[in-house]
């Protein structure tokens, strides 16, 4: 069971086949890196000995495979700072700056072949019948890393994030506010509430009963739920939070009693838990969507209408949700260049969240992937920084 899922939508159906995928996935194929090498990543096969795309049931296991050597900064510190010890004795001098720059360097480079791998996998999921693409990654960031890598391996694949009509804070919000969860849903006792102004002051539950008058107390005073625990049809424990992201997905024993006694050898057993596992989380996503209001629609392909106005909770202050100029309309067409017409709004909403994800400046200005990620490159270097290893962007051109 994928354990958090960064949700995608594809058209449903999508007309991918296993063997074309795994062909166009073939040139990023993991290799082990050199000793000289920091990172390796590319794609790998799901179960020892098979093909780069797992299928069972029309469903498709993908796995990226990332390797990465461990140095130490202050190891490389220690050592650099005995060499510039030694270079003062011998030279009669401590060396500058830039003679420092160049021995760490030079330190760098020699303990590299000698530093700890660790190997990390990250799973993908396609459901290429409903139009589901699920990366089991905890942050978006990491899930921007792995879909730029398979958008780099698949020319022109059609891709989206989920788009919802209702804001999740906002419908999570309600549930808590009304006491009562959606058919199917039941809530649990893990939940966040945030202040919506610049206190930021937030409430968190672990493990506590979500009194319904001690939860409406803090919605009355402004607080809005962004992450939520619930269980579905007793089935699936998971935490929404307010991304729309799914965390700490759990089967419960009634899901785990079912599938006992039907696997004969470790294959039928991998099988029959990625096909217990995507039969039951196909209807966990399409009734959360639906609790959400439904997929929104869409204006053309890649783009999204925003709504009309923002979801309100009853009693409370709109949902919590920032808006751009020009974002409430149709939305222009545009390269991802520097000059798109959409360019200064998404500067806009990385300096003003502090925060360089593609997932983020697809929300706010309700555009697609791809062209939020051109968005991100095109600002590399002015407003960003490069992206790191772990997916990750500085913002290095902050608003005041």
């Amino acid at each position: 069971m994928f354990k958090n899922l960064q949700i995608y939508r594809l058209p449903a159906p999508w007309a991918m086949t296993a063997d074309a995928l795994a062909s166009m996935l073939a040139s990023q194929a993991f290799t082990p890196p050199s000793s000289n090498e920091l990172l390796r990543q590319g794609w790998d096969a799901p179960r020892p000995g098979g093909g780069l795309v797992h299928t069972v049931n029309k469903q498709m296991l993908l796995l990226l495979r990332t390797e990465k050597k461990l140095l130490p900064a202050t190891v490389v510190n220690q050592v650099t700072k005995a060499r510039a010890a030694e270079l003062e004795e011998a030279q009669g001098f401590a060396p500058g700056k830039k003679a420092m720059k160049e021995l760490k360097e030079r330190v760098a480079d020699e303990l590299l072949p000698r530093a700890f791998s660790i190997q990390s996998t990250t799973p993908v999921w396609i459901d290429p019948v409903n139009g589901w693409l699920v990366v089991d990654a905890a942050s978006p960031a990491k899930a921007d890393e792995v879909i730029k890598l398979l958008l780099k391996a698949v020319d022109r694949m059609p891709l989206e994030s989920l788009r919802v009509k209702r804001s999740p804070v906002g419908v999570m919000t309600e549930w808590l506010q009304t006491d009562e969860a959606p058919a199917g849903f039941t809530v649990d006792q893990d939940a966040t509430l945030r202040a919506t102004g610049e206190s930021k002051a937030q409430v968190a539950y672990k493990k506590h009963t979500l009194e319904p008058d001690d939860v409406r107390r803090h919605i009355a005073a402004g607080k809005q739920c962004t992450r939520l625990a619930m269980t579905w049809d007793s089935k699936i424990s998971f935490v929404l939070d307010e991304s729309l992201a799914i965390k700490s997905v759990k089967p419960l024993d009634v899901l785990l009693e079912n599938d006992k006694g039907t696997i004969r050898n470790d294959d039928e057993r991998f099988d029959g838990d990625f096909m217990l596992m995507t039969g039951e989380l196909s209807k966990l996503l399409t009734e959360l969507v639906e609790a959400l209001g439904g997929e929104a629609t869409m204006d053309a392909p890649g783009e999204q209408k925003a709504p009309a106005s923002r979801a309100t909770v009853k009693g409370d202050e709109p949902v919590r949700e920032q808006r751009v100029a020009g974002a409430a309309g149709d939305v222009p067409a545009g390269d991802g260049s520097a000059s798109d017409p959409l360019y200064e709004q998404a500067v806009a909403v990385v300096q003003t969240n502090r925060r360089a994800s593609i997932s983020l400046v697809q929300r706010h200005l309700r555009i697609g992937y791809n062209r939020a990620a051109r968005l991100l490159e095109a600002m590399e270097g002015s407003v960003v920084g490069p992206m790191q290893s772990n997916g990750n962007r500085e913002v290095i051109n902050v608003a005041a």
